[in-house]
């Protein structure tokens, strides 16, 4: 069967395609030579289930993406009041890589910046700059669900390019602020932003993170959900440098970028989304990406204000009635999560019945992408001998005024006893079918 969700997020992809706008990051001479037009997009629904599109599974180094992993991973082992005293949590409205720090603490504002990712990094309790690498790349591989390695070419690149980090570094060492020898430490940030990731592995992360901590693909809880609620604040509100403000009012989910062309984004309870695209715009964020997830937001209503309303929404219940009919009960906010779970769970169990009702008589509210997959439920169903039939009383799927009205009923009976008609009256050849 066509899979309804691969085909709208196929579609985004198509969209953004043509756009060429934005500079490799040429700053660290190796990311000057990838391939600029590559383009991946992946999404991990709560369950595990990953759509992928274009260049999803082409790898590339996290970067900055793996800011707030290492944050989330340091308040894990240390604690946030211990974590407070080094790293901030307010907005900078500066660069990613500026050289600076609270006028009053001296510490670094935030942990998405270069200042604040390099403190956190000096508190991974650990022996050695090794041991402390590891500990970061088996955290960042269980959030993924796969063994991460370093791109050592990379890794050597920023390493030589690497002044202005080293400045900040030494500053903070001034300050007192970090826990380590400042070139020690920065090594293990190098090697930790030369990771090597895919928009697969992004989605993955940020599905770990949606679920409060608990990969949703091993079933391991790699992180309390308590450091996640702080992490996802923070990325809310700074993962995009000083372009956060924009990103929350337009995109509405907390995310991270990297130079590498990487964007991870979480809607918490629901979904995480991987995009990778190298193009990168003035703020250092990829600009097909920052498209992407802005088109995603706003066609599938996945801004975070509406996560209360879509996390009352679920699949009631699932039941078969008798002669190949089943029953799909829903019920709360249908947005797009909880459309997605509902025609995947359909689709998958397609052969297990011949007549599908689904009963939307307890929906409470509809947005237009959840309105899409439904439609084109029913048609799919079609293609491969199968019926739907929609319960809709009061027109929220097909409007009451709507032409088509006379494909809804009006109670579950109605659309069970027309399912019954529909069986009894097929050609032989379906029936055989």
């Amino acid at each position: 069967m066509t899979d309804l969700v691969q085909n709208y997020l196929d579609r985004i992809l198509a969209e953004h395609e043509p756009i060429t706008e934005g500079v490799l990051a040429d700053y660290i001479p190796e990311l000057a030579a990838v391939d600029p037009t590559g383009f991946g997009l992946a999404l991990s629904s709560s369950d595990g289930y990953v759509y992928r599109c274009g260049d999803a599974d082409t790898e590339f180094t996290i970067q900055s993406v793996s800011k707030p992993f290492t944050y989330a991973l340091a308040l894990q082992k240390i604690g946030a009041p211990a974590v407070d005293a080094r790293i901030g949590v307010e907005p900078t409205g500066e660069a990613f890589n500026e050289i600076s720090v609270d006028d009053e603490t001296k510490a670094p504002k935030n942990p998405m910046i270069n200042a604040g990712a390099i403190t956190a990094i000096s508190l991974i309790p650990a022996a050695t700059p090794d041991a402390r690498f590891a500990l970061i790349r088996d955290f960042f591989s269980a959030c993924a669900g796969r063994p991460l390695e370093v791109d050592e070419a990379v890794y050597e690149s920023e390493r030589t390019a690497g002044s202005r980090n080293r400045a900040i570094a030494y500053m903070l060492d001034s300050f007192g602020v970090l826990d380590g020898d400042p070139d020690e430490v920065l090594d293990v940030y190098y090697r930790q932003c030369a990771l090597k990731v895919t928009s697969t592995d992004l989605a993955r992360m940020g599905a770990t993170l949606a679920r409060t901590g608990l990969n949703p693909m091993t079933g391991r809880r790699v992180i309390d959900p308590a450091v996640v609620r702080r992490t996802l604040s923070v990325m809310l509100t700074c993962g995009m440098y000083d372009a956060a403000g924009d990103w929350v009012s337009a995109v509405g989910m907390p995310a991270k970028s990297g130079v590498g062309g990487g964007i991870v984004a979480v809607l918490p309870g629901q979904l995480g989304i991987g995009v990778y695209s190298p193009r990168l715009g003035p703020k250092g964020n990829s600009v097909r990406g920052v498209r992407v997830c802005r088109s995603l937001s706003a066609q599938l209503g996945l801004h975070f204000l509406n996560v209360t309303r879509e996390s009352r929404s679920t699949l009631r219940s699932v039941s078969d009635v008798g002669d190949g009919v089943r029953v799909y009960e829903v019920h709360g906010d249908l947005l797009f999560a909880g459309a997605e779970q509902v025609t995947r769970t359909a689709q998958r169990q397609h052969e297990e019945y011949t007549a599908a009702v689904f009963d939307v008589s307890r929906v409470d509210d509809i947005n237009d992408a959840a309105r899409t997959l439904l439609a084109g439920l029913a048609a799919t169903l079609q293609t491969v001998g199968k019926h739907g039939f929609l319960v809709d009383p009061d027109g929220i799927v097909v409007p009451l005024d709507s032409p088509h009205r006379a494909a809804a009923y009006e109670t579950v009976a109605d659309a069970v006893a027309a399912a019954h008609t529909w069986l009894s009256t097929r050609p032989a050849a379906a029936v055989d079918d």
